[in-house]
């Protein structure tokens, strides 16, 4: 199982990198080079860049083909052509058994950018940390584990986790045949067809999930929470921001929806069977469902919808909170 990692840990970890790779100031010159590796069985690609978008895809051929465009910078005795050479003759790749490591010895790669274009077979493992480009995966079996400290970061046709830590840049991730857990300090995310878990963290930044097929828990300090499609266990907090759920609760399910500033949008089929305990301190509270009344305040309310069973609880500080149905 991948392990989660605090956004501002990432940011600290990466600023050496950064440092590393300089400022890119100066005269630059531009080359690139391929590599091609033969493997058998399930390999696993490590990835470290500096500067650079990355780009990823499974394929069938059985082999690792790597393809970079480098740029390279610098002033005075800093020779950029003499760098790019070396760089273009001598790629930082190297393969150890089943493992691909590309960007080692990152210390001998002080203001040079490398964008990567990278195939690997299906049954391919992939992890990345990158400090500024976008990152784009797809088509391989996982898990993935990718890291940012500012850009991009997509996923689509992961076979099994996924897990996506970035500091600042939106999050993206789709057909994902497992667990999907997200940390961004500053970005959107958009998480959608999910198999396992969906755990989403951002400091700040709209957060969106839909289809997912297991819980799902999404939390903001600033931005929206919109999940559609939920049919199991939801969490759903926001400090400030609104909180949207769209689903079907299981009979066994718990859903806690809440936000200190802002409403909250709950809609479910007129079929749905919930015990619903609702609070706002300040703010009304609509329901546009047939319920059973248990008690009711000025801003509470206890009912159940249809026959009970699943638990629903809301609540916010300051807004609206709205249940409405449909088909």
């Amino acid at each position: 199982m991948l392990r989660h990692r605090n956004p501002w840990t990432l940011t600290l970890l990466l600023t050496a990198i950064v440092v590393l790779a300089g400022c890119n100031a100066g005269p630059s010159v531009s080359g690139t080079f391929d590599r091609n590796y033969t493997v058998s069985g399930p390999i696993r690609l490590e990835l470290t860049n500096a500067s650079g978008d990355v780009d990823i895809t499974g394929s069938t051929d059985g082999k690792v083909h790597v393809h970079g465009e480098v740029h390279s910078s610098g002033f005075g005795f800093d020779n950029p052509q003499k760098r790019l050479d070396a760089t273009v003759s001598n790629p930082p790749i190297e393969q150890r058994g089943e493992t691909i490591r590309v960007g080692k010895e990152i210390s001998h790669l002080r203001n040079l950018a490398i964008a990567y274009t990278i195939q690997v077979p299906h049954d391919t493992e992939v992890e990345t940390t990158v400090a500024s480009g976008a990152q784009r995966i797809r088509n391989v079996r996982g898990p993935v584990k990718i890291q940012a400290a500012s850009g991009s970061i997509r996923v689509e046709k992961i076979d099994l986790d996924a897990q996506l830590t970035t500091a600042s840049g939106t999050i993206s991730a789709s057909d994902i045949g497992s667990d999907v857990r997200v940390s961004t300090a500053s970005g959107s995310v958009n998480i959608s067809n999910v198999k396992g878990d969906v755990r989403v963290n951002a400091l700040a930044g709209v957060i969106q999930v839909s289809k997912p097929g297991d819980r799902v828990e999404a939390d903001t300090a600033s931005g929206s929470v919109d999940i559609q499609g939920a049919a199991h266990d939801v969490k759903a907090h926001a400090v400030s921001g609104r909180v949207s759920v769209q689903g079907n609760p299981g009979a066994e399910s718990y859903w806690e929806l809440k936000t200190a500033s802002g409403g909250v949008q709950l809609s479910v089929p007129d079929s749905a069977n919930f015990h619903l305990s609702a609070d706002a301190i300040s703010g009304e509270i609509r329901t546009d469902i047939p319920i059973m009344i248990e008690e009711q305040g000025k801003h509470t309310l206890r009912a159940r919808v249809g026959n009970g069973g699943s638990r629903v609880e809301v609540h916010t500080v300051s807004g609206e909170i709205r249940i409405s149905g449909g088909k």
